[in-house]
């Protein structure tokens, strides 16, 4: 009787499926997952508003009770920090600060292609000839998701905004707040899914 055992095929599928599994959790756990991004998100539009907006956060409008999220983009939190030159920084107050520097008192426009499960309008905003969305990433103070990838690209390689120092992914702050059961708005991890 031999000693070796003829192990079937399954049993190599199975040893991969282990390593492919350790692998994701390892990454997951140092938290860079965070490159997903979805396909740029265009449609025809089904509304719009102008007006001028209460600013939630650095990607969130309101226009009286009608609710809009910036498309395209990814802002920090309110109360997300980053580092810069070993300090830390309010990055999701200055990302909203950004937002109302870049609105300035003006009229905004937004028009909506579709909403997200709260009902918001996931729109492009412009205030006279600017894309919001496209200056915030350009500014450093927004991430790339689902448009404006030059823009980021821009920014990181100028080294604004949140791209001067060290940041979680705003989508992974969520993520991270979810899970050590902080609360508030840490519950989502998409940032359509953040009310």
């Amino acid at each position: 009787m031999s000693l070796l055992r003829v192990r079937s095929p399954r049993w190599g599928l199975r040893i991969a499926l282990v390593a492919v599994a350790v692998t994701v959790a390892a990454h997951w756990w140092r938290g860079d997952l965070g490159t997903w991004r979805p396909p740029d998100v265009e449609g025809p539009v089904i509304g719009t508003v102008t007006g001028r907006p209460h600013l939630a956060d650095g990607d969130s409008l309101a226009f009286g009770d009608r609710r809009i999220r910036l498309v395209g983009i990814d802002a920090p939190e309110l109360d997300q920090d980053c580092t810069v030159g070993g300090n830390r920084r309010p990055c999701g107050l200055e990302a909203r600060d950004r937002l109302a520097q870049l609105i300035a008192g003006r009229e905004v426009t937004c028009a909506w292609t579709r909403f997200d499960k709260f009902g918001r309008g996931l729109a492009r905003c412009r205030v006279g000839g600017t894309d919001l969305g496209a200056a915030l990433v350009r500014d450093g103070w927004a991430v790339a998701f689902g448009g404006y990838a030059g823009e980021e690209a821009e920014a990181r390689a100028a080294g604004r905004g949140l791209w001067a120092g060290t940041f979680v992914w705003p989508q992974d702050f969520r993520r991270r707040k979810a899970i050590h059961g902080t609360g508030g708005a840490g519950r989502f991890a998409d940032p359509e899914d953040d009310p």
